[in-house]
């Protein structure tokens, strides 16, 4: 049985004197994939960067597998297992594949990389060359195979399919689908086909607030999530 592993209550997160999020309630359990749809501007990586520790919100609270995360730094949540997968899709430019791992595995003490290369097979053939020089599916690859070492809780990852190439999506659909057997995923996602094809749970973000809540089959497709775009 599932039991919640992320839970968000009263969230309130500002860039200044600009409010972002009003009262955010989400929760997330093991095994889950949950998607947040919303247009530009919605407030939805600002939501992730609240979670990571990259923002401190203003008031209400994170917490992760019964631990308290709200105020604590963004490097020791990553270390806690929840980790943040940006949109820029940025990677150490000038360091091979191999180094990127490095740096990953150095930071969580994780060097077998049997399961990351079983999910991203190509990267074994791109090893020696340097990530600067990677498309955007492959440093999409690059990112993920770095942020699941260390076997995390939650990944949160903003739009990875943004500007991928259509048979790219497919691979991640399927590897997120894959992933989820061990780690809970939140994802901030445009591409609807994919949230309706792999989400469990989806949350509508408008304004810097939850508006919907979408579970299960019944309730999430295109036209209802099109609803909140």
């Amino acid at each position: 049985m599932s039991r919640e592993i992320l839970s968000v209550r009263g969230l309130n997160a500002a860039y200044g004197e600009a409010k972002v999020l009003f009262d955010i309630d989400m929760s997330v359990a093991t095994g889950q994939i949950v998607a947040c749809v919303g247009r530009n501007g919605a407030g939805k990586t600002t939501l992730l960067k609240s979670i990571a520790g990259f923002l401190k919100p203003t008031s209400g609270s994170v917490i992760a597998d019964n631990t308290p995360l709200t105020g604590k730094k963004s490097y020791d949540i990553a270390k806690f297992g929840i980790k943040y997968i940006p949109q820029d899709k940025k990677v150490f430019f000038d360091l091979t594949v191999r180094e990127n791992l490095e740096l990953g595995s150095y930071a969580t003490k994780d060097y077998n990389w049997d399961r990351v290369l079983g999910f991203f097979p190509k990267l074994q053939l791109l090893m020696g060359r340097k990530a600067g020089y990677l498309s955007g599916g492959e440093r999409q690859m690059l990112m993920i195979a770095r942020a699941i070492l260390g076997s995390p809780k939650v990944l949160l990852i903003d739009e990875p399919t943004e500007g991928l190439a259509p048979g790219i999506v497919t691979q991640l659909r399927e590897t997120f689908r894959e992933l989820a057997r061990s780690t809970a995923l939140v994802i901030v996602e445009q591409n609807l086909p994919l949230v309706c094809a792999i989400a469990d749970k989806v949350y509508a973000v408008r304004d810097g607030r939850i508006v919907a809540e979408l579970v299960g089959p019944e309730e999430i497709s295109v036209a209802a999530c099109e609803r909140y775009l």
